[in-house]
């Protein structure tokens, strides 16, 4: 029994260290190509996500894969410096957030904002459950 545990966690800590060297070549390969990018600094999470390339969030998953808890100061310095503000508190958050680390978040949350047309503006709907639409409007005075 602690035969296969000790299996297991050399396994997890070999498939960690290669994730954490892919994700540290391959941001540091596409640093330049990224601080390029004109981002808006009012742009939200969903709104981010459809001016960054799809390696970028692979790359950010594997780099919260590879650090596990510890990805969180550093992703949120990668990201300020990178001009990707949008990005910042979730992946700070989520890199918080135990045994979220192997769920690939910002891949998932690429194709949402992409090919579903979650933005920005559903979330607070999501929450109040539609309720903005159904208040009177006002007229202006």
């Amino acid at each position: 029994m602690i035969e296969a545990l000790n299996d297991i966690l050399t396994w997890l800590l070999i498939a960690m260290a290669i994730a954490l060297t892919i994700a540290a070549l391959g941001l540091a390969l596409m640093w330049r190509s990224i601080k390029r990018l004109r981002v808006p600094r009012e742009a939200g999470y969903f709104a981010t996500m459809h001016y960054v390339p799809l390696g970028l969030v692979i790359l950010l998953d594997l780099l919260d894969f590879g650090l596990d808890i510890f990805a969180a100061p550093v992703s949120w310095l990668l990201l300020d410096r990178l001009g990707l503000r949008g990005l910042r508190n979730k992946a700070a958050i989520e890199a918080l957030i135990p045994f979220t680390q192997p769920i690939p978040t910002f891949t998932l949350s690429w194709f949402a904002a992409r090919y579903l047309g979650v933005g920005d503006d559903m979330v607070p709907r999501v929450i109040e459950g539609e309720a903005r639409e159904a208040r009177p409007q006002l007229p202006p005075h």
